[in-house]
């Protein structure tokens, strides 16, 4: 009995006398999720080849039939022809399997000084650096276009609020500005996690390293890691990389979701500061007259699931002791929907972010509610030697005295505005103009439209400098 289940696919079938049930296979099988990493698997298992070629523990025509056998292998993928095999577990064994196929002896021998523990390892990492690559450039691209949209409006005003009442006026530009330096950040930790992600594990084995006399450094240069993970044991068990970089992803998709949550707020006719081109909208079933943000919508509620996704991998390694386990099989559908869902929102937040188009009138008028340039008197009389607390305290009783009247600062004659402070002028006018408060506010990190431009211009420097 067991001389005939060796015989099976399994390639550590020798050990066992009765075979895995078929719901068991289903239950630990990868295959279906993990065949993405495909390519990278046979990067991997190319570059380990060409060392064992050149540390004579293979010869150079086992190297030559592997190589010919990948070529055949990476064409039949790429065409679609490959069959995956349940039977086969995961990428590794069916990639393995279909290779002895090919080129016989050849490819029993590739397996040698590695284990699957260390060969997982390397894969995720090799796909996890792509990933990482095309999400900076992504976080770019998204980036550049709200560039653009701040650009068309760095002198657009509308009212900055806190706590959701109006605060005090500033530029549309300003505030895309905002969401800018976010993404920047975004970008940063991309690019910090990517340094820790590219370390190679190859060469640490099931747990131990292994006795064949491997050239662990040849095998990071040939693959473009920036070094080697320097325990067996932690090389083969450790996912840190993987839950930085789903924190990583969170932050970004929180971003997202805080913008996701203002424009539809804007889109609101309650608002009406902006619109969303149609493409990223649905109507109704029912309501003739409703245009829904659900891509905005979407989002926001993806960010849960990025968020999710963090904690399932924080869970999944919290009680793991060293080295490998099986649990670690459950890292790679959380890593690979983190990857999927943030690489198409940000894709399509570039998109939309170009095809907004923006209201200033309705976004002037919100401006001019909610007494936006009470600070702005109160810094007046500041200037004028009065102490910030009694400015601010004048301020209040003139805002109170504006409610009960239903009117604005602006909107009070010089005789009446005096009457809380003697130190107010004629010029007290020009401080109480919306134009002139975003104006004024004119250094670093300011809203004025002065400041905002050089910012996009300091910004788009440092997207084409990288």
């Amino acid at each position: 009995m067991t001389s005939q289940f060796s015989k099976k696919s399994e390639a550590w079938s020798a050990r066992f006398s009765e075979p895995v049930s078929d719901l068991v296979k289903r239950y630990t099988a990868s295959v279906f999720f993990d065949n993405r990493m495909a390519t990278v698997d046979i990067q991997g298992s190319l570059a380990h080849a060409e060392m064992l070629q050149a540390q004579q523990i293979i010869s150079a025509q086992d190297y030559a039939d592997i190589q010919r056998g990948m070529a055949q292998i990476s064409a039949e993928i790429e065409s679609g022809q490959f069959t995956w095999l349940l039977d086969l577990e995961d990428v590794h064994l069916n990639i393995e399997k279909r290779l002895t196929e090919l080129v016989g002896d050849a490819g029993k021998r590739l397996h040698t000084g590695r284990s699957r523990n260390d060969q997982v390892a390397t894969d995720i990492r090799l796909y996890m650096r792509n990933a990482i690559d095309n999400i900076i450039e992504l976080i770019a691209a998204l980036r550049l276009a709200l560039l653009d949209l701040a650009e068309k409006h760095s002198d657009t005003i509308l009212p900055g609020f806190t706590h959701m009442q109006v605060a005090q006026p500033i530029t549309f530009g300003h505030h895309i500005l905002a969401y800018v330096e976010m993404f920047g950040r975004d970008a940063e930790r991309m690019a910090d996690c990517r340094k820790r992600v590219n370390r190679l594990p190859l060469g640490a084995a099931a747990l131990a390293g292994t006795t064949f006399p491997i050239d662990r450094l040849r095998v990071a240069r040939t693959l473009g890691f920036d070094d080697v993970c320097h325990n067996s044991l932690d090389a083969v068990s450790d996912r840190d990389f993987a839950i930085e970089f789903c924190a990583a992803a969170s932050l970004v998709m929180t971003h997202i979701s805080r913008m996701s949550e203002e424009l539809i707020i804007w889109m609101s006719p309650r608002v009406g500061f902006i619109d969303i081109a149609d493409r990223f909208c649905t109507g109704s079933s029912i309501m003739p007259q409703k245009k829904n943000p659900d891509v905005p919508e979407l989002a926001r509620g993806k960010t849960g699931r990025v968020n999710g996704n963090l904690i399932a991998l924080l869970t999944l390694m919290k009680g793991q002791p060293l080295a490998y386990n099986k649990d670690n099989q459950e890292d790679k559908e959380p890593l690979f929907d983190t990857v999927d869902t943030l690489v198409d929102t940000l894709r399509i937040f570039a998109d939309m972010a170009s095809g907004i188009t923006v209201k200033p009138e309705a976004m002037r008028a919100a401006a001019l509610q909610g007494y936006a340039t009470a600070t702005d008197l109160a810094d007046y009389l500041v200037k004028k030697g009065l102490p910030f607390r009694d400015a601010h305290e004048a301020v209040a009783l003139a805002v109170r005295t504006c409610v009960d009247k239903g009117c604005d600062l602006s909107d009070m004659p010089l005789a009446e505005l005096q009457s809380f402070s003697h130190l107010i002028e004629a010029d007290v006018f020009d401080v109480l103009t919306l134009d002139g408060s975003v104006a004024a506010r004119d250094h670093i990190g300011g809203t004025a439209p002065n400041q905002v431009r050089l910012a996009i211009a300091r910004l788009r420097k440092q997207l084409n400098a990288n």
